[in-house]
């Protein structure tokens, strides 16, 4: 064995390799006094410490707590500048949709992105990624979208994958030009529509740059019948469609994104019970985001009753420069107890193994099971529990992506 990790206080990993969902959600596996054995990256061994076998080279976790690494499925990674100033806008009163309406917002960032170079980009990124990594999170999804045009939509991605070789974080890339109607297309959407379609698609797919297609499914935004058709698009062009949805207006973003097949719906904060029952029908991974509400001082979505209706339930960031430019998981799995009245054992399951199922990797992260990738968190906490009480601080101790240790923060 080439590394073993001994004198686990407690290991906790859900189990499986597609999404859990209802009941399932909270059945988590607990082994005291545990070990795990990798060899060539992936796990080996897992079981009482009294038992494992010798290794090449030992870590001792010394009584603390063992998870899997978070998968953190919903981010906006790839962006020029920041939104600090929309704060005092947002604190008198102006709404999200005021502000993107007035050419703020995403169209803010969109500007900025388009004039940033892709190695401004890219050093940007590599500083980001660092400080999720340091905080436990060890498979991003990025999404493009701050670019609308076919240059800078390319852009974005390349940047992604660039990162995606640098960085010690695993990046899985989302296609998202119809994030907005960018100021030049206000007058003419449609035209915008069969850009993103006919021209955006194809480019991305030829290239290789995204595995995902990500539509922005709102009041102001895209219709649901103009998402249906992009998504429709997408699938023709081998993207796996996903769906920002319902997140502001209950306008049936939620119908929509089971409809169109997509592996996962985002935000769903005004989601109705048809639109939750939906998602549960078709298999739809709710990718929810706490902290954007949190941010915004909006509503919260109904994680509790979403779990009930059977829909698997993943929590996220939604790292982005506007409605959350917070990149730590942390946060949100403890808004995700305090908000969503998720238990702890739920809200594991949500960060590791149903984020995994989110981006189409369950079979290979997102659970601590022998042959899967071994990706570890090591924290600073004697329990499951603790992580989730001592909310505000980075409690990772080290973390493990693919067999080597990548971070250490004591």
């Amino acid at each position: 064995m080439e590394l073993i990790l001994k004198n686990i206080g407690v290991l906790a990993t859900p189990v499986g390799n597609t999404a859990a969902k209802g009941k399932s959600q909270g059945e988590i596996t607990l082994i005291e006094k545990a070990a795990v054995g990798i060899e060539a990256g992936r796990i080996a061994y897992i079981g009482l410490c009294e038992r494992a076998p010798a290794a090449d080279k030992t870590i001792d976790c010394e009584g603390r707590l063992v998870t899997p690494g978070l998968v953190d499925a919903h981010t906006h990674l790839v962006f020029g500048g920041w939104r600090q100033k929309e704060m005092a806008r947002k604190l008198a009163g102006e709404s999200y949709l005021d502000i993107l309406r007035s050419g703020g917002g995403i169209l803010d960032t969109v500007g900025k992105t388009r004039e940033a170079s892709e190695d401004e980009l890219f050093e940007k990124g590599m500083g980001l990624l660092s400080d999720m990594l340091a905080h436990g999170s060890t498979t991003i999804e990025c999404k493009s979208g701050y670019g609308l045009n076919l240059a800078d939509e390319l852009k974005q991605l390349r940047v992604a994958k660039k990162l995606g070789e640098h960085a010690q974080v695993e990046l899985v890339r989302t296609f998202m030009g119809a994030h907005a109607i960018p100021p030049e297309y206000r007058c003419d959407r449609e035209e915008y529509i069969d850009l993103v379609c006919d021209v955006m698609m194809p480019a991305v797919k030829a290239e290789g740059l995204a595995e995902f297609c990500d539509i922005f499914c709102e009041t102001a935004v895209f219709t649901t019948k103009e998402a249906s058709y992009i998504l429709g698009k997408a699938v023709e062009h081998g993207l796996i469609p996903k769906a920002h949805v319902d997140e502001i207006n209950p306008i049936g973003g939620a119908e929509m994104a089971a409809s169109a097949g997509c592996l996962s719906a985002e935000h769903l904060i005004q989601a109705s019970d048809e639109g939750i029952q939906a998602l549960a029908d078709n298999n739809v991974v709710a990718c929810l985001l706490p902290g954007t509400s949190f941010h915004l001082g909006k509503d919260y979505a109904r994680a509790r009753d979403m779990i009930l209706a059977g829909v698997a339930v993943a929590v996220c960031t939604d790292f982005n420069p506007g409605s959350n430019p917070n990149l730590n998981l942390q946060l949100p799995m403890y808004l995700a107890c305090n908000r969503y009245r998720m238990n702890p054992a739920e809200v594991l399951t949500a960060v590791t193994l149903n984020g995994a199922a989110a981006i189409g990797r369950a079979d290979q992260i997102g659970t601590l099971e022998v042959g899967k990738q071994a990706d570890l968190v090591i924290w600073n906490s004697p329990d499951l529990d603790y992580i989730f009480y001592r909310y505000g601080n980075n409690l990772v101790n080290s973390v493990v992506k693919k067999g080597k240790v990548v971070a250490q923060n004591c």
